[in-house]
């Protein structure tokens, strides 16, 4: 029996009221790392609006793991406001997650004010420094630092925690060999380039037990030469559903580091994006490297299906599809294959009360035009500029 995507459903141990979840988009409302009024309302418009579950992003498990200084790293500092954000959105009927995440090669050491660290020595875009390998000591700390992340997102009453896998994070950039040239145990193999994916959800599972739900954001394809491929992260996620340590997967794609519009699609809004940056990536953005950092993917309904399907069709565990999802009729085909959630993020941004007109029947499809001029505005409050009219 297919299951209704407005009806409720269970993620591991939390019963949600719908199938529908909020992505993890960061929603740059964080200017001084702290939770703010701002980000609590920003969460309230999609949790009033109907979503099932929406996802608080990039809670950085530690100072370097931050994409740049605005952005929350869970701890004692910063519990009270979290746990703040969980009672508002629980107030509504829906549930919340944090995307639990440490950002890797996509930090900026500089902004952080912390040198960045990765699978393997390499220059960064974003700092103009030299990124440093992690060292043991650093993956047995930053492993710990998501057990405390883990158990501070609980007691400040979060039902779901996602360990961010994906977009040349951290532990993405273990998984891609073209990010990951060890030749120690972290390198060579894709079983041994899993192995800090594989270490983080057990430690946070035996941390958390079942008092939440544990998922996974992973990769269907990095869409770059060197990152992560369909069939690697199909044996990834094989590996982690055999491990047994996560309630789902959210299926995701492209690189924050190499190729952030294979996870987008639709209109590359360059003009925008440069004249949000500092002048001397302003001027790199001119350049013939810099336009084409900026890839044009056309955009069309749910267009990581066809990888996702292979997914779906290889695996037992829940999945979450994601990419492009605007339609009632999309929702529903997802159900009828066999996924069993789906979510949203510039959707939702553009009407945050999405999901109650589509349960009403007031309208069949979202309004959002996929221009992503929304993307630059994540340093100054993420928005849709056509709602904000300008």
């Amino acid at each position: 029996m297919t299951p209704d995507v407005f009806g409720p459903a269970t993620l591991g141990p939390v019963r949600l009221r719908n199938r529908t979840v909020k992505a993890a988009t960061f929603e740059g409302r964080a200017p001084h790392g702290q939770v703010t009024d701002a980000l609590i309302d920003y969460h309230l418009a999609v949790a009033r609006g109907g979503i099932g579950l929406t996802t608080v992003a990039y809670l950085a498990v530690a100072p370097e793991g931050r994409t740049h200084a605005e952005q929350i790293v869970v701890g004692p500092d910063t519990a009270a406001g979290l746990a703040r954000l969980a009672d508002a959105i629980h107030v509504t009927g829906a549930a919340i997650a944090g995307q639990v995440g440490h950002a890797g090669p996509v930090a900026n050491g500089r902004s952080n004010g912390v040198r960045a660290i990765s699978a393997s020595r390499m220059p960064s875009p974003l700092s103009m420094q030299m990124i440093r390998a992690a060292s043991e000591e650093d993956l047995t700390r930053v492993t710990a630092a998501y057990v405390a992340t883990a158990r501070t997102l609980v007691d400040a009453g979060f039902d779901v925690l996602e360990l961010h896998m994906a977009h040349s994070y951290l532990i993405s950039s273990f998984l891609a060999p073209g990010l990951n040239r060890r030749k120690d145990r972290w390198g060579g193999s894709l079983e041994s380039r899993a192995r800090l994916a594989r270490q983080v959800a057990r430690a946070v599972r035996e941390e958390v037990g079942d008092a939440v739900a544990v998922t996974a954001k992973v990769s269907l394809s990095d869409g770059f030469k060197g990152g992560v491929t369909t069939d690697a992260g199909l044996e990834l996620a094989r590996l982690l559903e055999a491990d047994g340590h996560l309630d789902s997967l959210q299926m995701s794609g492209g690189s924050s580091l190499m190729n952030p519009m294979y996870l987008f699609r639709g209109d590359v809004p360059l003009k925008e994006f440069a004249a949000s940056m500092p002048l001397p990536v302003r001027l790199g953005m001119r350049t013939p490297m810099g336009r084409s950092f900026m890839k044009h993917y056309d955009f069309h309904e749910a267009y990581f299906w066809e990888k996702a399907l292979r997914f779906r069709e290889a695996l037992t565990m829940p999945l979450m599809l994601l990419g492009g999802i605007n339609r009632l009729d999309t929702m529903e085909r997802a159900m009828e294959h066999g996924f069993d959630f789906v979510a949203m993020g510039r959707a939702v941004l553009r009407e945050p009360d999405l999901v109650n007109r589509l349960q009403a029947g007031r309208q069949t499809s979202g309004a959002c035009i996929h221009c992503n001029r929304c993307m630059p505005t994540i340093y100054s409050g993420t928005r849709c500029p056509v709602v904000a009219g300008h």
